[in-house]
């Protein structure tokens, strides 16, 4: 099969984005694949109570600090327990604590002293300190052949800088020798280079290229541009209050009840911090766009809310839950259409859009922004296929979280996305949470091919989801804007309001996801979470299986809207590569008489090439029925789907089993879960 990799499905490179394309961010830490989930994560047949004490606490700076701190002089027990090799180190990045005592803990990994990109995982701890599971966004075991470099760190440098300047980059130039580093994220472990490029992209948006290139061979594993952009526009806050200081007779935008937050004025600049708004009085503005004041007003105040907003509602005190505030920048550029979080800054930064008339500041845009903040440091999704779309999708939930939150009347909560900037010219949103296909790129659910989309269109399902999960389906009119949501299965979902709908995304995202979660692995984990704060038989539960299945991820609650039952196996089962095949069994009981003729089968593989799968259902009495066939021709991974199989000859109660066998070289994988629903 050597020629199998001109089959194979590679990961996008960078583009240049337009204006008109997306509100964005940057991506967060390079990875690739997708999770593997914990697999008491996922819906099974045995109901569990709610986790008393589930819910997240809010922490101190001081109490986070501890934390991490008792993470970290504990971090060499914490590998040898987790079977860890001996050259496996682990660096704490973040920690979330319950009210339980329960500690999440999660860590980034070195393998010989070098970054592990794509080896992240989380750790829970219960307060007697045992093991409650553990998430990792690889399942490989990390090991190379040779820490040695075949090929030169010249030779990745020239390629990234040549990648660059075919993506239009300007003043293009390697900011650091390129380092090197182990790449995880896909398949089997290798001896890396990653090399990052500086400059500005063909907008007039800084570079900040990211390529990873085989150390072995010269070949490009992986590429991300590090800033995204996006766009809004502001001017719609009206009159509000804005966190500032005095010193003397002059008063300056930095929010001390904010971590310090400053906002800063760059005057058409696109280096460095500007200078800090200050003036005689604190009056900050007019509402136009001639008056310098007013974008910085309109970007302080997004940024205000958007701190009170994770503060009050998930206990997450500033981006990196440390306290310390971000910064923006505004007047970014000339005619600049765009607005971005960098992680390199740790800031927002905002142009003034076309003819410097429209700055682009608006609520939604300013919790979009901060939230890519808040994800690069929380499950750090990468921003690339199916991951990217989630990141973007969780900037847009929780943009769109933080402008309900507002309560502002010049510019009430709803589910479109950059309604206020008119960036179509025809006074349409950029984006829309109830029908993302309204858009004209967007999609409205999942599918295989998904994870090859931009991700600002991939992000789709992830938003429909959480609509539905908030508001259900069908015809309503909520603050005065109208919507009719659909459902890919045809069938009504039940929401169970906003304000649960983001305590369990926010759990899943700060607990249960990693750098490489895919949408299915978003399923497992908000089930998860859901599970901990309600517990799975509760309709909070039910109503995260429905709304997923309303976007053709996963099955619904009861086989569809007439009370069915469904079996589940979430436990894992590696598959060896062009090796013997492997089951997966299911014992159903309670069944009478034989299975119906419209069996549903759902199944979820994780694997890096799924043509050379062939998979199939195991009936009680040893009939196989054919679910996938090997296709040569099928470049794409994984295999996430639900089929309905006759099996109405088959004695329903009895041992089913899923029989998976890879029938080609090369390719690693395992099945994540399967289950099977009698309507």
């Amino acid at each position: 099969m050597s020629s199998r990799s001109s089959r194979r499905r590679t990961s996008p490179t960078p583009y240049r984005r337009t204006a008109a394309a997306a509100l964005v961010g940057v991506a967060a830490l390079v990875a690739a694949a997708v999770q593997s989930g914990a697999a008491s994560a996922a819906p099974s047949s045995a109901a569990a109570a709610a986790r008393p004490g589930a819910e997240s606490v809010r922490l101190a700076p001081a109490q986070r600090a501890e934390l991490i701190r008792q993470a970290d002089a504990a971090k060499a027990t914490t590998a040898r327990e987790l079977g860890l090799g001996a050259q496996e180190a682990l660096v704490v990045r973040d920690v979330v604590k319950d009210a339980d005592g329960t500690v999440h803990t999660r860590y980034e990994r070195t393998y010989a002293g070098l970054p592990v990109l794509g080896g992240d995982l989380v750790v829970d701890t219960a307060k007697s300190g045992d093991t409650r599971g553990v998430v990792k966004a690889t399942r490989a075991t990390i090991k190379v052949a040779s820490l040695t470099p075949a090929v030169p760190a010249d030779q990745a440098r020239k390629q990234a800088l040549r990648l660059a300047a075919d993506a239009g980059a300007d003043s293009a130039d390697a900011r650091r020798a390129p380092r090197k580093v182990v790449w995880a994220a896909d398949g089997t472990p290798v001896l890396a280079y990653e090399t990052v490029v500086g400059g500005l992209q063909e907008d007039g948006t800084p570079n900040e290229l990211h390529v990873v290139t085989d150390a072995a061979t010269g070949k490009k594993l992986f590429a991300y541009q590090g800033i995204e952009t996006g766009t809004g526009n502001t001017m719609y806050s009206g009159t509000v209050t804005l966190g500032t200081s005095q010193s003397g007779s002059t008063y300056t935008l930095t929010d001390t009840a904010r971590g310090n937050h400053k906002t800063y004025n760059l005057n058409r600049g696109t280096s460095g911090t500007g200078t800090l708004f200050s003036g005689p009085d604190d009056v900050w503005g007019n509402g136009s766009a001639s008056n310098a004041e007013t974008a910085g007003a309109d970007a302080h105040y997004g940024a205000a809310l958007t701190w009170d907003y994770y503060k009050n509602v998930h206990g997450r005190s500033g981006i990196r839950g440390d306290g310390v505030g971000a910064y923006s920048r505004v007047h970014y550029g000339n005619n600049y259409v765009n607005a971005f979080w960098s992680d390199s800054c740790f800031c927002m930064t905002y142009g003034d859009g076309s003819g410097n008339t429209h700055p682009l500041t608006a609520i939604d845009v300013a919790g979009h922004e901060m939230t890519h903040g808040v994800t690069s440091n929380t499950a750090g999704l990468n921003y690339s296929g199916e991951s990217g779309g989630l990141n973007e999708a969780t900037s847009d939930i929780f943009g769109t979280s933080v402008e309900f939150y507002a309560n502002n009347a010049s510019d009430v909560g709803d589910y479109l996305i950059g309604e206020e900037i008119d960036i179509n010219g025809n006074g349409t949103p950029l984006r829309y949470m109830d029908k993302p296909s309204k858009d004209g790129a967007s999609k409205d659910s999942w599918y295989s091919g998904i994870g090859s989309v931009d991700v600002h269109y991939s992000s789709g399902p992830a938003n429909h989801f959480f609509y539905l999960l908030s508001e259900g389906s069908g015809a309503k009119v909520i603050n005065g804007v109208s919507y009719n949501s659909p459902t890919s299965d045809g069938l009504p979902v039940t929401g169970i309001g906003r304000a649960k709908a983001e305590k369990i995304w926010f759990r899943a995202l700060s607990t249960k996801f990693t750098s490489t979660t895919n949408y299915a692995g978003a399923r497992t984990g908000t089930l998860a979470a859901a599970g901990e704060l309600y517990g799975t038989s509760s309709a909070e539960y039910k109503a995260v299986q429905d709304a997923w299945a309303a976007v053709a991820v996963g099955a619904r609650s009861g086989g569809g809207g007439g009370g069915g039952t469904t079996f589940e196996n979430t436990a894992d089962v590696s598959i060896p590569d062009n090796g013997a095949a492997v089951t997966s069994s299911i014992t159903v009981s309670g069944r009478t008489g034989n299975a119906p003729s419209n069996l549903q089968v759902a199944v979820d593989i994780v694997h890096t090439w799924r043509g050379d799968l062939v998979v199939d259902l195991v009936a009680p009495d040893g009939t196989a029925y054919r679910l996938k066939s090997f296709s040569s021709s099928d470049s794409a991974d994984n295999v996430q789907a639900t089929y309905t199989v006759d099996a109405s000859s088959e004695v329903a109660n009895g041992t089913w089993a899923l029989r998976v066998q890879d029938q080609a070289a090369q390719d690693t994988g395992y099945i994540n879960s399967w289950s099977l629903t009698f309507p």
